[in-house]
């Protein structure tokens, strides 16, 4: 078993010593066994070439290759070691967490192949070639360090930069992860790594995934997608949630996509979009405060004593990141129980459930009794909040058809 960290920078030369130039990187191939395929080398005058890994002799202080060795391009459904893996965050699929790629352990018995990855601390270390000495560092005290190892069948790559790969067979693992959680992940990458995601799970498990991400990556997802694999997805949406995600799409985008819906769904979603055009507006409140997603519990609490003296109420606050785009909500009780230096960042709820200015009030309404949350803020299309609009708000509305 070897690290990658052991191996990059090696050099590399033939058979017959004669210097090819130094390990930059290693393709493999994205698959349940990840063999190696390539060998990316840095020649003297820094050009990148990829060398059939078949040309590998051995690999001791330097790295021996056949002097007949071929070049390779970069093949369908294979990935670059350091680009597309190392330093990379994943999902630990047994953990069902995202965690970082610190190192890559690779199998040198029966064939070269990477067999996971070194997520703990001792890998950076390793880097540092400093590893030795924590691990006496920690022996003295009897503490013993050892590395934080994920097989590859654990895991899963956030980023998929290459469009053709496909990492097989990690449907049902992935699908163990929550849908919330995955789309909370999912939301660090971008539309394109989201796609190929959405392409790997069941069509209902992934229209869950897409019902838990914001509405600019809906918007986005759904935008690029046919007609056809739109109103496929929609099938599984909850109705008001689909006509959020209509709303946001192009008018002559959503009346292509509305006709292929099945009969039962195409009424309902037809008959809210129709509620649509009574817009909330009219019922917003400015009676909210936002903090920044830094602020401390210490500084949210000075700015409640400060902004917050001529609200008739105040249970939750809402964070906005540095572009002031709605990021997160918590409540008082949340807020009273943390340190005062506590960031707010890191005990806020990120999956905020919001409506816009066209959501209809009945969706709102349903929105309120599913999530059992009697305020709604209210986003622009570039998520930065307007107002907010409470139960009392939408409660003549209830009233009148009851």
């Amino acid at each position: 078993m070897l690290y990658f960290s052991e191996l990059k920078g090696k050099k590399v030369s033939t058979e017959d010593g004669i210097l090819v130039g130094f390990l930059e990187d290693l393709i493999f191939q994205a698959d349940q066994l990840p063999r190696l395929t390539k060998l990316v080398v840095r020649t003297p005058n820094r050009e990148k070439i990829s060398i059939l890994f078949n040309a590998l002799i051995r690999i001791d202080q330097s790295i021996r290759i056949n002097k007949q060795y071929n070049l390779g391009d970069l093949e369908e459904n294979e990935l670059f070691l350091v680009k597309n893996l190392l330093d990379k965050q994943i999902i630990d699929l047994k953990g069902h967490k995202v965690v970082r790629v610190n190192d890559v352990v690779i199998q040198d018995k029966e064939g070269w192949y990477i067999s996971g990855v070194d997520i703990g601390t001792l890998a950076i270390f390793r880097w540092l070639k400093l590893d030795r000495l924590l691990i006496r560092a920690h022996a003295a005290f009897g503490i013993r360090i050892k590395s934080h190892f994920l097989s590859w069948g654990d895991i899963q790559p956030l980023e998929l930069s290459r469009g053709k790969v496909v990492l097989k067979k990690r449907e049902e693992r992935l699908q163990q992860v929550r849908s919330e959680d995955l789309a909370d992940y999912l939301e660090r990458t971008n539309v394109r790594n989201i796609k190929k995601f959405l392409d790997i799970l069941d069509d209902k498990f992934s229209a869950d995934v897409i019902s838990h991400l914001n509405i600019n990556y809906q918007s986005a997802i759904f935008r690029s997608f046919t007609p056809e694999k739109a109103a496929k997805a929609l099938q599984f949406v909850d109705a008001d949630e689909a006509v959020d995600i209509l709303l946001s799409l192009p008018s002559k985008k959503r009346q292509q996509i509305i006709p292929l819906l099945p009969d039962a769904k195409k009424q309902e979603i037809i008959y809210l979009l129709d509620l649509s055009k009574t817009p909330i507006g009219k019922l917003i409140t400015s009676e909210y405060l936002t903090v920044d997603s830094g602020d401390t519990v210490g500084q949210t609490i000075a700015k409640i004593r400060l902004q917050s003296q001529d609200f008739s109420f105040l249970d939750h606050i809402y964070v906005v990141n540095q572009e002031k785009q709605l990021v997160g909500v918590f409540n008082l009780h949340e807020l009273l129980i943390q340190n005062p230096d506590t960031p707010v960042y890191k005990f806020m709820v990120q999956n905020v459930i919001v409506v816009h200015l066209s959501t209809p009030e009945e969706i709102a309404i349903k929105k309120m009794l599913k999530y059992k949350i009697f305020a709604l803020p209210v986003i622009d299309i570039n998520k930065k909040m307007i107002g907010l609009i409470t139960f009392d708000d939408v409660a003549d509305f209830i009233m009148k058809n009851i």
